[in-house]
């Protein structure tokens, strides 16, 4: 068992100090700016863009290179990409560098979305832990931000190959491992791993931060003692829940903690989907041929967002059900607006 003394400490990545160490993981649809900013402003002390393609960056892909957008405010804040070619992500860390919005560059080796792995990124790259290696050293010599890696602890059971992954990137400079304790197997509903969450924290004299399974204050607290990480990382209990962050702050500092009321819903699920169309109508300008309904779009990539939302608010199935059937916004706010307000 380990002690919570150090969680009065700041985990040092770098030249980067982030205090508490409570961060948000990087999710494919989800992790934009509009919602990375209303992390941020919930006590959230990192944030990570979605995964972005290496190649597209340097292919100038309209749809990658809008995945590099952060609002003026929006740090610290982490570039997370993939790719497998060592060069080819040198040279794409290097323009993120340069666009001098970045507190640090993270790599991928720990996505299963078979699009990606059959591509030999993500997960893929804990086969060849020399490839990690490579690439690793040469992001590290590119750039003058930290680099870190966000791994898992292995492909499958007969690979659980980690210990040789976190020294092979530790070898090669990076300045902090950001480690999923499941196999990528398991996905997201495997068994948390502490143990070797524990082992790998001992071996490595870089900073391990935690992540998988972390839905409540006290799972977090029991992961820092247990395993001696030396921060968290919350993925999907922070869907409609940005304030799961300030509750583990809270949890983790001995300070009372209130929970949100039916008017901070609403407050933050209005700036969200607000925020979505602007981000969303924004991209879609810079289209040769933009696409219609625009505001259809947002609402419908929203509708994973508002139905947690909805549920963390106590609102009833049905009339979560009519609110994520609509399609323009007006119509959203003025029923959600209804439902946790009861009033227009």
């Amino acid at each position: 068992m380990y002690s919570l003394n150090k969680i009065s400490s700041s985990l040092q990545i770098g030249t980067l100090s982030v205090f508490p160490p409570v961060i948000l993981a990087p999710m494919a649809g989800y992790t934009d700016s509009t919602f990375r900013n209303i992390c941020l402003k919930h006590d959230c002390e990192l944030v990570f863009t979605e995964v972005i393609s290496s190649d597209g960056i340097m292919r100038n892909n309209l749809r990658t290179l809008n995945l590099l957008f952060t609002a003026s405010d929006e740090k610290p804040i982490a570039a997370h990409i993939y790719g497998n070619d060592p060069e080819v992500m040198a040279a794409a860390a290097m323009r993120i560098e340069k666009l001098k919005r970045f507190s640090l560059i993270d790599i991928n080796a720990g996505c299963p979305v078979p699009k990606i792995v059959r591509k030999g990124s993500g997960v893929a790259l804990m086969r060849d832990p020399k490839l990690i290696y490579n690439i690793v050293r040469m992001v590290v010599e590119a750039v003058s931000l930290p680099v870190t890696v966000k791994t898992r602890t292995g492909i499958s059971p007969d690979s659980a190959n980690i210990g040789e992954i976190s020294d092979a990137v530790e070898q090669a400079g990076a300045s902090a491992l950001f480690l999923h304790a499941r196999l990528a197997s398991e996905g997201h509903r495997g068994l948390v791993n502490l143990q070797a969450l524990a082992r790998i924290k001992q071996e490595l004299s870089i900073p391990v931060i935690g992540n998988g399974g972390i839905d409540s204050p006290q799972i977090a607290r029991e992961m820092l003692t247990k395993t001696g990480v030396d921060g968290v990382m919350i993925g999907k209990a922070a869907i409609g829940n940005p304030w799961i962050f300030q509750e583990i702050s809270a949890e983790l500092s001995g300070n009372p903690y209130q929970g949100p009321r039916p008017e901070d819903y609403m407050y933050v699920i209005e700036r969200h989907l607000l925020g979505l169309y602007y981000l969303m109508s924004t991209y879609n300008n810079q289209r040769k041929r933009p696409r219609p309904y625009p505001e259809q779009a947002a609402c419908h990539r929203f509708r994973g967002h508002l139905a947690k939302y909805l549920r963390h608010a106590g609102c009833p199935a049905r009339l979560r059900r009519e609110i994520l059937h609509q399609e323009q916004i007006k119509l959203v706010l003025t029923l959600t607006r209804r439902a946790l307000l009861n009033t227009d």
